[in-house]
């Protein structure tokens, strides 16, 4: 890995391209470059066969400067750091404090290659990448650059630390809501590398991310948490949810708070279920108490015993 270490003392995960994978990403570059400088260089021949041998002269050396040299500058400016070759390699070009590269350090890139490269046939950037520690050419050396792989196994990665036993829980109501993806990016780098910061450094960044996290939320944490113990609790609640979320049955759960409806009973499933099902026999008639209206009365009498309403007469 690199020894790459930015302001808040956090060491960079950046390994470091080796000697065979940039050789081969240069070779697919110049390949692409040449293939290209030649159709051009042929255009140019078909096209200026009626001019004189100095503006001949003048068009070959703009179109070497524009394609061989400004080409391999634009498109490591635009791609960031990723030319076809790097692309294919899994490369890239970056700051030496792991940033993306600008327009600057990929002039000076391109103008060192062209003396490393294409005047030396590589040799010049073969013995610089031998002798650097981390296989750099002069033109990185000049611009601060690094070529870095971007392809790094999934296994390498590191988990988040799960929070103390007593806080499990404990974040279940907070509001998430607004708070951002960078923050949660920052939270979980930090959880993942805080064993690598000196303690001090490592306290005033927990520190700065608890209170961006309580500004967000709009809810302190209890009393006597540290800020470490406190990050880790939020985001393996915010963990546990997107797991809630991803993992839920399709058909949707049972909404937490609702009143389960009373089981149907079998007999009446049945009969509503499968229409085909004989009825029941009905149980045998039982003599009314004495005092009882009769059974048979009218539909009115009845409606106004069932629901105590007596229409008018």
């Amino acid at each position: 890995m690199s020894g790459l270490v930015t302001g808040d003392a956090v060491v960079l995960g950046l390994q470091p391209a080796r000697l065979p994978s940039r050789a081969l990403a240069v070779v697919i570059d110049l390949v692409a470059v040449w293939a290209v400088y030649l159709l051009i260089t042929l255009g140019l021949a078909v096209a200026t066969a009626s001019l004189d041998e100095a503006a001949v002269m003048a068009v070959s050396v703009a179109s070497f400067l524009l394609v061989l040299v400004g080409a391999p500058i634009a498109v490591e400016t635009l791609s960031h750091g990723r030319s076809l070759g790097k692309l294919a390699c899994g490369l890239r070009v970056v700051r030496d404090d792991g940033g993306p590269i600008r327009f600057r350090h990929a002039l000076v890139r391109g103008a060192m290659g062209v003396v490393e490269i294409l005047m030396t046939f590589g040799v010049v950037a073969l013995v610089a990448s031998l002798v650097s520690e981390r296989g750099r050419r002069l033109g990185d050396v000049f611009a601060g650059t690094l070529v870095v792989r971007e392809r790094i196994p999934a296994a390498r990665a590191s988990a988040v630390p799960p929070p103390p036993p007593w806080l499990v829980g404990r974040f279940t109501g907070l509001d998430l809501s607004a708070v951002p993806e960078a923050l949660w990016l920052e939270a979980r780098q930090y959880l993942t590398r805080s064993r690598e910061l000196d303690p001090v450094v490592g306290r005033r960044l927990a520190e700065r991310l608890a209170d961006e996290l309580v500004a967000r939320t709009g809810t302190p944490p209890p009393a006597g948490v540290p800020a470490d113990a406190y990050l880790a609790g939020v985001v393996a609640e915010r963990q546990a949810r997107d797991a809630r979320r991803a993992f839920a049955p399709p058909g949707g759960g049972v909404v937490q708070g609702a009143v389960p409806s009373p089981p149907v009973p079998a007999a009446s499933a049945s009969s509503v279920a499968d229409p085909l099902v004989s009825p029941t026999v009905a149980p045998p008639a039982v003599a009314p108490p004495a005092g009882a209206p009769p059974v048979g009365g009218s539909s009115v009498e009845s409606g106004a015993r069932a629901t105590g309403f007596a229409p008018p007469a």
